[in-house]
């Protein structure tokens, strides 16, 4: 498979967006600091914590339920103000990575049929790509309500590749995550990119280890040297 996925003309990119577009950590971050400083006790890092269990999703404000009794601060009225601010602060504190929205750009002149997959419901991703400015910089939008999977299952990622009439082959998938972006799309013979200065580890599964086999085509620390990596199998010999 290495073979195949290695040959030939580039046609494609499809990005993983929360951590890959824009550090989304870091609003959410700014988010959980607002709450604890309007209910004046607990701490941002561990109210952050509260997402990253499995109880109810990354996305869900059930966590901010959980954290808000566990500290004797619950009431409906508390509670519903406290979604509020994060869902202000989340979205305020949204803003692309260095040269994403440049680099963008340039891809596009390049020609390249451009999508995004995430796992964020389609209202999510659209409030957080407006608020970066990158809505008109990608050709496609695959959302977890659309493909019915969450990664890594490989589900999204053909659902994608179909959707957008490409070969795994011929496209490159860019993502911080290991375990639920890189393996699943290499493992499905697509051009794996690592996005590593979005990763902050796969908390949810510490035990995990990335085999050889599994490590990424290509890794880049800042979201411009993809354009090197497009360049060199584009312009410099690679071709079909």
């Amino acid at each position: 498979m290495d073979s195949i996925r290695d040959s030939g003309r580039t046609k494609g990119i499809i990005f993983d967006m929360d951590n890959t577009l824009f550090d989304f950590i870091e609003a959410k971050m700014n988010a959980c600091n607002a709450i604890v400083e309007y209910i004046g006790t607990g701490n941002p890092h561990e109210l952050l914590s509260y997402f990253r269990r499995k109880r109810y999703g990354f996305e869900d404000v059930e966590n901010i339920s959980d954290y808000l009794v566990e500290y004797g601060k619950y009431s409906e009225q508390v509670f519903n103000e406290c979604c509020t601010i994060y869902e202000r602060e989340k979205i305020r504190n949204i803003k692309p990575y260095p040269g994403v929205k440049d680099t963008m750009l340039e891809l596009k002149e390049m020609e390249l049929n451009i999508g995004i997959l995430t796992d964020a419901d389609r209202r999510n991703a659209g409030r957080r790509l407006k608020r970066t400015g990158l809505c008109g910089c990608f050709d496609s939008l695959f959302t977890f309500d659309m493909t019915g999977h969450k990664k890594p299952s490989h589900e999204p990622f053909t659902y994608a590749l179909d959707s957008m009439g490409l070969k795994a082959h011929e496209t490159l998938y860019v993502g911080d995550s290991l375990r639920r972006d890189i393996i699943p799309s290499k493992q499905i013979g697509m051009v794996t990119v690592h996005a590593k200065y979005g990763d902050y580890g796969d908390h949810s599964h510490p035990g995990d280890s990335v085999q050889a086999e599994e490590r990424p085509d290509h890794t880049i620390n800042t979201f411009r040297e993809l354009l090197k990596i497009i360049i060199d199998r584009n312009w410099n010999g690679n071709r079909s």
